[in-house]
């Protein structure tokens, strides 16, 4: 295949689907993959077909094997692209958030792109100039309270991205990351909150901070998707998206005590 390939987990809404829309209608051929059948037969619809489709638990290293398999047989052995996307968000104090679900969460948004790695970077070894992009978040400028893991993986995906970043230079492949603030995506709706161990609704936290002008300002999936396309073409090693997001890991790194207090205080209002 002479065509520009991308695999992209998490493919069925909200981020993933939105970089495979822009991706295709860039000519690229997309692979998407997701737990969401359903979801992923709507995108296959969209695509008009023009895509390779699969059911994936990113946490089954065998089955995401497998599928690196089925889709390098299609994509000629080419992957220009691995954006490693998959995510799920608990949402609560860590003692009072079920032990399985904070487990969940590691296998999912850690696990799951060690994974993915591992099981396409023969692909990524042998393309000119391969990406490999994975999705961290604004949780990870400074751990977020009510997200202590969720912020915990996304930390170690920043950290995963710059070792690979050397390692795969090595075979002239890249690695890199993003890290959204507040995008609309059905996360909000599909994640879980939990207050004393009982399961609660999520806050919309989009649909509340529409109205906002700085970093927390609500963006949609296709500023993520674009910016997955700016890190292609471009050389940074991690984005933010809006860009004003990395001002908070600038705080952080100069003050991080000042940072903490900050939370606390707004704790106790």
């Amino acid at each position: 295949m002479t065509r520009q390939t991308i695999f992209i987990t998490g493919a069925a809404s909200g981020i993933g689907r939105a970089t495979a829309l822009q991706f295709h209608a860039r000519g690229w051929f997309v692979g998407a993959a997701d737990v969401d059948l359903a979801g992923l037969e709507s995108l296959k619809a969209d695509l008009q077909d023009d895509c390779f489709t699969a059911f994936l638990d990113v946490t089954d290293k065998p089955a995401f094997d497998q599928v690196m398999i089925d889709f390098g047989a299609i994509a000629g052995q080419r992957l220009d692209i691995l954006f490693n996307n998959a995510g799920i968000a608990v949402f609560g104090f860590l003692d009072e958030v079920p032990f399985e679900k904070t487990l969940a969460t590691v296998n999912v948004n850690l696990i799951g792109v060690l994974n993915g790695i591992h099981a396409s970077i023969h692909l990524l070894k042998q393309t000119p100039n391969a990406l490999c992009f994975t999705t961290s978040s604004s949780a990870a400028c400074f751990g977020t309270p009510g997200m202590a893991t969720y912020g915990a993986t996304k930390v170690a995906v920043k950290g995963l991205t710059e070792a690979m970043s050397v390692e795969l230079a090595r075979f002239g492949a890249r690695a890199a990351d993003v890290s959204p603030g507040i995008i609309d995506t059905p996360l909000w709706q599909t994640g879980s909150r939990f207050v004393r161990g009982e399961s609660r609704p999520v806050p919309n936290i989009p649909s509340l901070n529409h109205k906002r002008e700085d970093a927390g300002r609500t963006l949609p999936a296709d500023a993520v998707a674009e910016c997955v396309w700016d890190a292609y073409i471009g050389e940074k090693l991690h984005w933010y998206v809006p860009p004003e997001v990395v001002e908070r890991d600038k705080e952080k790194a100069l003050n991080p005590e000042k940072l903490r207090d900050e939370l606390i205080a707004q704790q106790k209002k």
